[in-house]
Order: C-alpha cells, then structure tokens, then sequence
C-alpha cells in the first residue's frame, strides 16, 4: 500500500533513481549538470526527496523498448537538455491517473513544479554508488517529444507523416496515409523497436478521432493496405470584418491563434509510457506504489508473482458491421455434408455478398429514419432552410436505397429459393446498370459534409441533435460521416466481394461469364465517382480559396478560379526571411499569400501579384553555376528546359547560398509587371517537386497552345560586336540577306551547314529591304540609303559590289518599302524632334533602265537611278514609323496617328476628335503608336501599352475589345489571325478577333528583324484553316513531334525548302502564289527574330485557329 516518503536513500539508491526510461543509468553522467539555486528555499531538498526526476521504464507487459545498439563507457548529458523539458501547461484527462497520490508531510510540501523547473534544479550527481553497467545496457535514442503526452506526440505526427493520394477499393483518397507509415512514424517519435507498444499509442490518438479509417470500419492497423484520414474541418465562408490596417499588416504573422476551423490536437497521458514519481523506483527493486509503471517489469525480474488486484476486461468494441450468418449454419447439415469444399467456400462466398447487401440497406434506413425524417419533422433546423440542408446533406439517398432495396429483394428471393444459390450473375446483371444513383452521390458528398458542419457550428440546437443521435443504440457509436461515406466505400467494395465469388466459381457456371460484366460495370461507375469526386473536391477547394483570399486595396486580380476546368496542382509552404509564405500553383498561374489568422476564419493575403504561368521564369541554384560557367550561349526556350534561367539566358538574382541553404526558387514575372521573389523550400524533396511541377505544366501549356513554332536558321555566327540589327527574306524565302555592324550577308537556307557570306563591306547596317521584282537591294548604313543591283553582289569580293552602289539619300532616319496605289514604294524618313521630311520613291524598272545608256551626268552620279521621286512632304511632328494602306499611307508620330493621301498630300489625325470613348488615347502621354492593320473594314490600331479598332472614320469599334499587352512591345507583326507583339523577353500572340492571348514564346533578348505586313483578308484568302467559332480550341491539332532545333529538312530541290506563307510546296508554285497574293511581290509572310546569337523564324505549326478563350490561362481574355 501507499506510505510517505521515508529518509533520504543512500548515494547508492539516490543514484539509482536515475536511471531513466531509456536505459542511461545515472553513473554514466561523468559531467554533473551545473547546480543551479533552486526557486525556494527547500526546493533542493524537495527535488532529492520528492523525486521530481524521470523515473525509470516503465512496464512492458511482454514489450520491450530496447534498442539493438553498440553499447557505450562514455556518459551522456543529453538529460539535461530532454525535448520535452518546456514549461508547457499540461492538463492531464482524469482518465489517465498513473498513480495514486502521495500523502505528504506538513513540514515538507511540495511546490507543483513545471517540467522546465524540474530540469533546472536537478542536484549534482554523485560519481560513486551502484548502477547498472553501461557495457551491459545499449544506449537508447531519446525521443522526439515526451511520449506520454497526446498533445505532443500528435503534433509530431502530423508535422511528420506524409500524405498523397492513394487508392482502395477503386477508390482515390486525397491526403492519405496507411496503417504501416502511421506506426513507422510513431515509432520513430518516440524511438522505439516495438511495434506494438507503437500501434497502442496511436490507437490512443485513434479513439479521440484525431485520424479515422477512410471507410469509418476500424481503428488503426499495422497494415500497408489500410488508409487513414485526419480529422478535418472545412472551412466555412465569411466577410471579411477587417479594417483595411487589419487586413494588410502582415508583417508580424500571428501565431498561437486557433480559429473556429481548426481540429484541436488530442489531450491525455499515455500511462504505458509516463515516469514514476518515486525517485526511489529502479528496475531491481519493487517500487511501493501499486500504480508504478515499472511495476509488472519488477515483479518479473525479482520472479515475484502478480498480486491479484482490480480485474479488468479487454474491450471488445467493433465498429464494423456485425457478421452474418454462416451459410453452413444456415442450412441442414446434410445438405453442407453433400457438396464439395470448394462449392462450400463459393457459398460462404455469396453469402456474403448478400448479407452485406442487407447490412447496408438496413444502414441507409437508419439515415432515413434516425435522421432525414426526425429532422424533417422537428424544429431543430429553421424552416426556412431545412430543406436545403436535407437535401444538400443527403442529396440523392432515397435513390440508392430504391436501387439497393430492390437488388436486396432479389437476393434475399434467391436465397430463400435454394439451399445451394447456384447463381447471383443474373440478378446483379439486372439491377448493377442502375447504380447510377452512386454517382451523383459520390460528386456531391463533399458539399454534404461541409454543409453539415456549417449547420453544426452555427446551430447549437442542432449540435446538441448530432450527439444525441450519435449516441443511439440504434447509431451503434459511429458518427454521421461514417454513414454518409458507406455508399461510395459499399459499391467500392462490390468488385472485391465478386471477385471472391468468381474465384470458386467453376467453369461451367453461368456466373463465370456474368459476373465479369457485372465487375467491368462496377469499376466503371468507380472511375466515374473518381473523376467527379475529384472535379467536386478541387471545385469546392478553389471556391474556399477565393473567399479567402485578401487582395491589397487597387491590386484585385480576377484569377478566374470558377472556370471550367481550373486545377489546384499544388500547394506548399515556402520560407522567407519575413516569414513563411503558402504557394499555390494551379494549371494556369502561381499564388503567393501569407496566411492570417482571425478569432473565426483563417485568410490569405496576397503577398504579390499572381504571376501567368505563360509569364514565369524560375531560377534554381543549378540554373546559377550553369549561368555562371556559360559564355553567351542562349536562346528561345527549349522543350526540356522550358522557362529556366539556365534555358533563356535571363540573368538571375544573386542569392546568398548560406542564407537559408541551396533550396531556393527565385521566381520572377516577365513583361511590364515584373517582379522577382526569391522563396526557400523546407526539404530538397519539396524543391525538386516543385521544379519539376512547374516544368511539366508549362510544357503542358505550351504544347497545347502551340501556335509559332521556332526554327533555326543561324546559331553562333553572329556574336559579339558584330550582332544581327535587320534580316530580309528573298529568292521565295530560301535566302535571307543580313545587315550587321560590320556589313551585309547573306545565306543560302538549302545549304544547312554552310555559313553566311559577307557580300558588301559596310558599317552600321541598320535596315535592309530587297524588292525582288526588281532585282533591287536597299541598305541604311550610316543614316545613307543606298541600293545595289543583286547581281551586283559578290561573295568572294565584299567589294566589288560598292561599285555599282547608289547613294539615294543621307541623314536618313529610317525607310519602308510598302504597296500603295497599285504601285510599289520606298519611303524614305529624315525625321528630328520638331519635324518629319518624307521622300516617297518609285523604282525604276530594271529593263527601262537599261534601255538608253547612261548619260556623262548620270555616270558622274553612280549610273542608271534606281529609284524615282513620286511624292515628298512635310509633318511638324517626330514620326517613328509609316504604314500603307491602300490608297493612302499612315504615319505613326508623336500625335498619334495621322493619315496621308499621297495624291493630294493632305494630312489629317486618324482617330475622330469627336468621339468621347478615345479620351484615353488622347489624355495618355509618350504614347507611342507602332503599327496598324486593316481587318475587313476595321483598322487594328497597336499602341506601345494597348490595341483596340477603330472604323474607316476613326471612331473606336467593337467597345468590348481592348488589349493591354503584358511586356513592354519594341515590335509587331501579324499573321492572320494573329497579331504577335514582341519584347526582350517573350513574344505575346493574341487572337484579331477576341484579343484573348494564344501563345507565349520566351526567349532571351528577342528583337523583331523582319515581319512585312501580307496582303489584307478582304484581297485574299488566309492560309490558316478557318473553324467554326463554336468549336474552339480543343480541335487545335498540334505537331508534337516537330522539333523545331533540328537540322532543317532536305526537300527534292535540296535544301530549305520552306514557302515564307509556313506551307511547304513545289518550288514553281512559289511564284504563282505569290503572284496571287500580292502582284508587286512585296508582302511576304515571314517573321525572323533574333535572340541573342541565334536567328530564327516563327512559322506556324499548320494547327487551326483558336477563337475562343482557352480557359487554361488567366491572360485568356482581353485585359
């Protein structure tokens, strides 16, 4: 029986009092702790006396904790420094008492003591006195967390266990962990061997519903093929009450808050595994209290036989159904008697099947009586929204018990009709079809279950109903969820009880081929329920998101979350040096937000603007050394390494590697929001899985929206100084002449390996253009236009072609060859900041020119003129760029706009003074107009910020169209019906018709070379394969396995062989189809860019057109 504390025990038992639950006897300690003055005076004795140490281990009751390990002479002073050494507040359920209380004396009472302050005032340690040998006891690992504490242990589960998604049955369970990794996890927080010791401490978190079988059958099991959830709690919508200082102070996160959608942890004391107070106990001597936990441990070693005490009963509570009746109790003997052990087990087999059958109607009953109709009948639920609830929390269950009810009938007839069933196949074959109900049921489940605890947390009345009816006989101690989950996990379980029939089934049975249709048709209603199930879930998740997200005050981004088809694809938490922040990644952008705590609701802030997965580019430490070690070697992205630093060439943000560790992201946002957030992953796992999502969902997208593909023309050639400034396509785009900094060149596309040859030896080659119509080369080089007759053009002489040079003009700004009035025309621009001169020239036929010889005049100039003065005038305006239409020509200034009829030389502002939906335009400062295309009867107007139409009188069309292009566009060029805007670092194609963004392509200093304006769609027929509008973009067929970096391909004339219209053709046709697009030759449909070292062309990949928004893209609409 319990006694008080007697004398102070001798150094030797003193000592032994040490040693702890792990084995580490107290001698070991070769390095006392350092005494600290104890809080009170007496608290020394109090410590010695009272024995506020851990105690040794405690029972086993035939487990053991020990750990196979190298024993160790050394000592350890791990004690002093034990995990769970803090001044938590524990609050021990009474269910738990370890032992009974100590009477103490009136002189010496005791403090109640904290475990931090037991930990500090532990006295010196003698190094004399009996202990166990330490040669004799292994070293033990000291757990994780106390592992007597729920609270603690459960926290580390949590914190620990990984979850994914997993498969039962057929059926998908998202967050899910198995019955072996929940033991193996345990386990390893509380550092033991033994597994069972490990798989009672969770069945103790198990009973407080801290996790649950996904099925709701069980408590935990050891086993790889038993799934497990965490007990959840939905969260629940609101309006946000936050002042605006409320909502955006993040800077100091809370932390310790528990709002009302949190799950709190388990509380209790596991008493296998708590300490004996006695600071005599030790592992050879029988403790005087009867509640020690060593106490069974004790006996065993002293052989001692166990006093009787207190009987106890283990509890054999099931939560699963009852079983049923054996067939071969239900039937005489002699009938079990005459027939085969296999036909016995095929048998017990279908009974099964049919008194399960039984089990679950009987369980959907209950959910009709015990809860749809008293809940209809009574004012628990307000009336005005009873209904709703009922039918939201129950949805179609009336239809599942009709069909189940009747597929009970049938078998239980077919039962009662034969001793010995001989066959099931066909009654299931008649009712299985109609499982259609389960379906419908298993899509909605999840709004049930939120609607449920939205009603249970706002309605006491109804709280109060759902424990009471929990607690039923009639409930059998399951909850709610238990029940409402029984019909998807009943027809998951069908397969496998069918499959057990069909396995003693022999050959000649008609079951043998009827019961395979009747699995086939089950699992397909399974793959159904998964794929609504799983549509529901990320449906009901991103609708939660939105709610919660809190957006700064003007920086509302619509992240089109309720689209059809929007997928949530991950959601981690990152470290920062302010904090950790929660990225989520869908199927179409990236999120960042900082998690805020209120007293009802949890939030998000938005901690930067959203970010297009079309306009992110991610660095990594890898991408770092590659950039670090590369020599100017980049490019447009490649498919294996899609927007990657060490792919684009972009120069990353130097981060400090000691910081938080070599797990960084830096991600940035391209264009003219751009912004770079460099972000910390918690594992090396983590990192790479997030690389790795980000890669494959941007090759997704890219691949799906492959409009332009790029082919290589040149890499390499041209680097440093002497760089590609402007690029011509000729000879039916086979040849393509090249200005640089150093001269002219051109390659021939037909011979793959040969490289460009210089052919004119000049200096700052700023803009080439090539009229083939009259064998007639125009070059700016040094603000001079000069032109060269091709065959004037030597490649083994750089030379020899300046002789037959024509200077045309000096001091030239720029110049463009253009059709206009039915004639070709080369104008030429000297413009300043105050003022614009415009020459506009006419070539000369060639065999005109060569009809008369030259006169002494004409042959002092240079020879024949090539090109003749047609009109020439003046604007008091810089102009940037000039635009032909077709009868007038459009100058794009610093006023916008403005319209020149070359006939009359009249001028006047494109856009209607007169039209109020325009002020926009007109109020905007340094707004550059770059370029303009006509549409049908409309006019396509691309400023450097936006797009929008306007008609033949300048007035703004189509009010509902208005781009607002991503980058910053240092370049245009349409090929319709696409209008392509190009900056440093990606090319943006939009669609004429919707403005919605098709396609991203990114690269590394993109430039515009080349894109000559074709024909207008009113004069011709576009070569893209126009679709109905209804049919969208799923009919887009792409060219996957078209590599666009590979050699070009040899066609029968030997070389490129590609038509510039992205069609490829005989060779002959060429000039035809030319011809009928545009009779002067001039409108070639070509687009050549450069990046970097390499020249390329955008060509399109033969794909029809999209004209409606791909909702897999946030920019997917005109912004």
């Amino acid at each position: 029986m319990d006694r008080p504390l007697g004398p102070r025990q001798p150094p030797d038992k003193r000592h032994a009092a040490y040693e702890d639950i792990f084995g580490r006897p107290g001698a070991s300690h070769h390095r006392p702790p350092p005494h600290i003055p104890p809080p009170y005076p007496y608290r020394a004795r109090s410590v010695q006396q009272y024995g506020y140490h851990r105690a040794p281990d405690p029972p086993r009751i035939g487990l053991s904790l020990d750990h196979a390990g190298p024993s160790s002479d050394q000592g350890t002073d791990e004690d002093s420094e034990l995990p769970w050494a803090r001044s938590d507040h524990v609050v021990l359920d009474s269910h738990f008492v370890c032992a009974p209380s100590v009477p103490l004396s009136s002189t010496h009472t005791p403090v109640p003591q904290t475990p931090s302050q037991r930990r500090i005032s532990r006295p010196t340690l003698p190094q004399q006195g009996r202990s166990s040998p330490a040669s004799v006891r292994p070293v033990r690992k000291t757990p994780i967390v106390y592992p007597a504490l729920l609270s603690r242990v459960a926290e580390a589960f949590r914190d620990r266990i990984s979850l994914s998604h997993r498969v039962k049955d057929g059926l998908t369970y998202k967050a899910a962990f198995d019955g072996r990794e929940a033991v193996d996890k345990i386990a390893y927080i509380i550092k033991t061997t033994d597994r069972n010791l490990a798989l009672l401490l969770g069945r103790a978190l198990d009973a407080q519903k801290f996790f649950h079988d996904v099925t709701y059958d069980h408590r935990l099991r050891d086993s790889a093929s038993e799934l497990y959830h965490f007990r959840t709690k939905l969260p629940s919508p609101f309006v946000s009450t936050l002042r605006e200082q409320e909502k955006f102070d993040v800077s100091r996160p809370r932390k310790g808050s528990v709002g009302s959608d949190d799950v709190p942890l388990p509380s209790g004391v596991f008493t296998l595994l708590t300490d004996c107070y006695s600071p005599t106990c030790s592992r050879d001597q029988l403790c005087y209290s009867i509640a020690c936990p060593r106490r069974l441990e004790q006996q065993s070693r002293l052989n001692m036989k166990p006093q009787p005490g207190l009987s106890k009963q283990i509890s054999r509570e099931s939560l699963g159904d009852e079983p049923g009746t054996l067939w071969i109790h239900s039937v005489p003997q002699e009938i079990v008697n005459s027939v085969s052990d296999a036909e016995k087990k095929r048998q017990e087999a279908i009974n099964e099947v049919i008194y399960t059958e039984r089990d679950f109607v009987r369980d959907m009953e209950y959910l009709r009586d015990m809860w749809i109709g008293r809940l209809k009948d009574s004012d628990v639920i307000p009336v005005d929204r009873r209904t709703d609830f009922l039918t939201h929390v129950f949805w179609n269950l009336h239809d599942i018990i009709a069909v189940n009810t009747r597929l009970r009938d049938a078998l239980n007839k077919r039962q009662k009709s034969y001793a010995v069933v001989e066959r099931i196949g066909d009654v299931l074959l008649d009712v299985v079809p109609h499982f259609g109900p389960f379906v419908q049921y298993g899509s909605h489940q999840l709004y049930g279950k939120y609607e449920f605890e939205k009603e249970k947390n706002a309605n006491a009345a109804f709280a109060l109903f759902v424990e009471t009816t929990e607690r039923l006989p009639e409930s059998r101690k399951l909850e709610l969820n238990a029940y409402l989950t029984k019909p998807t996990t009943r027809l998951a379980r069908y397969p496998l009880l069918l499959e057990a029939v069909l396995k003693h089934t022999p050959d000649d049975s008609p079951d043998k081929t009827a019961l395979p249709k009747v699995i086939t048709i089950i699992r397909d209603f399974l793959r159904r329920v998964n794929e609504e199930t799983g549509k529901t879930e990320n449906r009901f998740n991103l609708m939660q998101l939105e709610q919660q997200l809190v957006f700064r005050p003007g920086e509302q981004v619509d992240l089109l979350l309720k689209e059809e088809g929007r997928q949530l694809i991950g959601k981690d938490t990152f470290n920062k040096r302010d904090g950790d922040i929660q990225v989520y990644m869908f199927d179409h952008a990236i999120l960042f937000t900082k998690p805020m705590k209120t007293k009802q609701h949890e939030q998000f802030k938005v901690y930067r603007r959203p970010i297009p997965l079309e306009l992110l580019l991610i660095a990594a430490p890898e991408d770092a050394a590659q950039t670090a070690n590369r020599r100017g070697k980049h490019g447009v992205v490649r498919k294996q390494s899609l927007n990657r630093v060490s792919a684009t060439g972009v120069p990353p943000i130097v981060v400090k590697a000691e910081a938080k560790g070599q797990n960084w992201i830096n991600f940035m946002h391209l264009g003219r929001k751009f912004y770079n957030l460099v972000l910390w992953a918690p594992t090396p796992v983590l990192h790479k899985k997030w690389l790795d999502l980000i890669v494959r969902q941007q090759t997704l997208l890219r691949d799906r929206s492959m409009i332009f593909d790029t082919v290589v023309l040149n890499e390499g050639f041209f680097h440093g100084p002497n760089r590609v400034n402007c690029a011509a396509p000729f000879n039916g785009g086979r040849k393509i002449v090249y200005g640089t900094n150093d001269g002219v060149y051109i390659t021939d596309l037909r011979d793959a390996g040969r490289e460009p040859t210089r052919v004119l030896a000049l200096l700052d080659v700023s803009q080439v253009d090539v009229l083939e119509d009259y064998q007639l080369l125009i070059v700016l080089s040094e603000r001079q236009v000069i032109t060269f007759p091709l065959d004037a053009l030597d490649p083994n002489d750089p030379l020899a072609g300046l002789k037959r040079a024509k200077r045309i003009s000096s001091h030239t700004s720029f110049f463009k060859a253009g059709f206009c009035l039915g004639r070709v025309l080369v104008c030429i621009v000297k413009s300043s900041q105050l003022s614009s001169t415009f020459k506009t020239l006419e070539p000369i036929d060639q065999n005109v020119r060569g009809r008369a010889k030259p006169t002494f005049r004409k042959l002092l100039q240079g020879g024949n003129d090539t090109l003749k003065l047609f009109r020439e005038f003046y604007i008091p305006v810089e102009s940037t760029s000039i635009h032909y239409l077709k009868t007038k020509m459009c100058v794009g200034c610093s006023r916008g706009f403005e319209i020149v009829d070359l006939e009359s030389l009249d001028t006047q502002g494109l856009l209607d003074p007169n039209d109020e939906s325009l002020e926009f335009v007109r109020k905007r400062e340094n707004l550059r107009p770059m370029a303009i295309y006509r549409i049908h009867n409309e006019f396509l107007l691309c400023y450097d910020e936006f797009a929008f139409y306007v008609n033949k009188n300048g007035r703004q069309s189509r009010k509902d169209f208005m781009v607002h292009w991503e980058g910053n566009p240092t370049g245009f060029a349409l090929h319709e019906p696409y209008v392509l805007a190009f900056e440093p670092s990606f090319v943006e194609v939009r669609h004429i018709e919707t403005g919605y963004l098709s396609q991203v392509i990114q690269g590394a200093n993109l430039r515009l070379l080349f894109a000559d304006t074709p024909p207008s769609v009113t004069n011709s027929v576009s070569p893209v394969q126009i679709y109905p509008p209804h049919m969208g973009y799923e009919y887009h067929n792409h060219n996957h396995n078209h590599n666009p970096y590979a050699a070009p391909a040899h066609t029968a004339y030997g070389g490129y062989g590609a038509s510039p219209y992205g069609q490829y053709q005989h060779p002959n046709s060429f000039q035809q189809q030319q011809q009928q697009r545009n009779p002067q030759g001039i409108g070639r449909d070509e687009i050549l860019i450069v990046s970097d070292d390499r020249v390329l062309a955008l060509r399109p990949t033969g794909g029809s057109q999209r004209l409606v928004s791909d909702s897999a893209s946030m920019l997917s609409v005109p912004r």
